[in-house]
């Protein structure tokens, strides 16, 4: 069985389609079988814009797995926070499909990068917050964050919760592509969170996402 990453983010529009797609453009062009999936899609019906963002920068077109739904197991029409889009659209989620899903797709390749909804505490249900889920299944955290004013905090919140759980960060992936940060100020935060990682988390790697003129 492939290995699932769960690809969550400091907050929300903080980059994470944006790096999970570069990620797996990276690791296909290392050799490695990738696929991305989306947890929970919301404000879109019928396909996941996520995905289909993923499958443009992978450059490989639409996927079998993609046209047979096991990588956007959940739609929901409405641009809220799942528990909400969910009440809705009238129906709960189906939790044992995603994780059936997830599970052939990790049957089929070596990597699945599971992109979460927003943050880590964001509510799924009204009783099960996303952290919550991602406990259940033991998956390895890549973790999205940016230079922008602010996220030294929210990463490392993001971090404890983490650690609390006891779940495994595979990496810190530092969005560059973020336009709402200070040169000065990200570099600078860059600079602490490397350390932070270093004290507190040695075995995460340390992921740069380049700007969107860097990637190829």
């Amino acid at each position: 069985m492939g290995q699932v990453y769960f690809v969550s983010g400091i907050d929300t529009a903080i980059g994470k389609t944006y790096a999970t797609g570069y990620l797996a453009k990276l690791w296909c062009t290392q050799g490695r079988k990738v696929i991305t999936q989306k947890l929970i899609q919301t404000g879109n019906t019928d396909i996941s814009e996520d995905i289909e963002k993923h499958r443009e920068m992978m450059g490989e077109g639409w996927f079998e797995e993609d046209n047979r739904k096991l990588t956007m197991p959940e739609i929901f029409s409405y641009p809220a926070s799942p528990h909400l889009a969910a009440q809705i659209d009238g129906r709960d989620i189906d939790f044992e499909k995603i994780k059936i899903a997830t599970q052939q797709l990790a049957d089929s390749y070596e990597v699945v990068l599971l992109e979460g909804a927003g943050g880590l505490m964001v509510p799924l249900t009204t009783t099960k917050l996303t952290i919550d889920y991602l406990e259940e299944q033991r998956y390895p955290v890549i973790l999205v964050s940016s230079g922008r004013l602010g996220s030294i905090n929210h990463t490392l919140l993001s971090l404890e919760a983490i650690a609390r759980r006891g779940l495994d960060v595979f990496a810190l992936a530092y969005n560059l592509n973020d336009e709402s940060q200070d040169l000065i100020i990200s570099k600078d935060t860059a600079v602490y969170l490397k350390g932070y990682l270093a004290q507190y988390f040695p075995k995460a790697q340390w992921i740069d996402i380049p700007k969107i003129a860097l990637f190829k």
